[in-house]
């Protein structure tokens, strides 16, 4: 595939950030389960996490700048959990919540529209 440099570190991105989503947040669907078996199982997920971030990375630096690709992953974070937060935690995205991604939606756009 001749672009697989500008999208498999897209695709990898994706299903990394679902993966630390699932980390950083699922356990909260579990409240009662003790802090300790909640990290050590939170920090097994994160291991799948690097190991598709970690060549992410590596295969899109190739063509993305390091920011680029920091952005990239930041963005791909907020839709990953604005998902997991309404699906699965039950939560509700408000407006402020609208803005607050959207301004950093636009700072996205700076990055990667180039130099002035």
């Amino acid at each position: 595939m001749p672009n697989s440099a500008y999208i498999t570190p897209v695709l990898l991105l994706v299903a990394s950030n679902v993966f630390m989503t699932f980390a950083w947040y699922g356990h909260l669907k579990f409240g009662s389960k003790p802090l300790w078996i909640v990290v050590i199982v939170s920090w097994g997920i994160a291991f799948f996490e690097y190991c598709l971030a970690v060549p992410a990375n590596r295969i899109g630096h190739q063509v993305y700048s390091a920011a680029e690709l920091k952005t990239m992953q930041e963005v791909i974070t907020l839709l990953v959990f604005a998902v997991f937060s309404v699906t699965i935690l039950g939560e509700r995205l408000t407006l402020n919540h609208a803005v607050g991604f959207g301004l950093i939606f636009a700072g996205a756009w700076f990055v990667f529209r180039g130099p002035f």
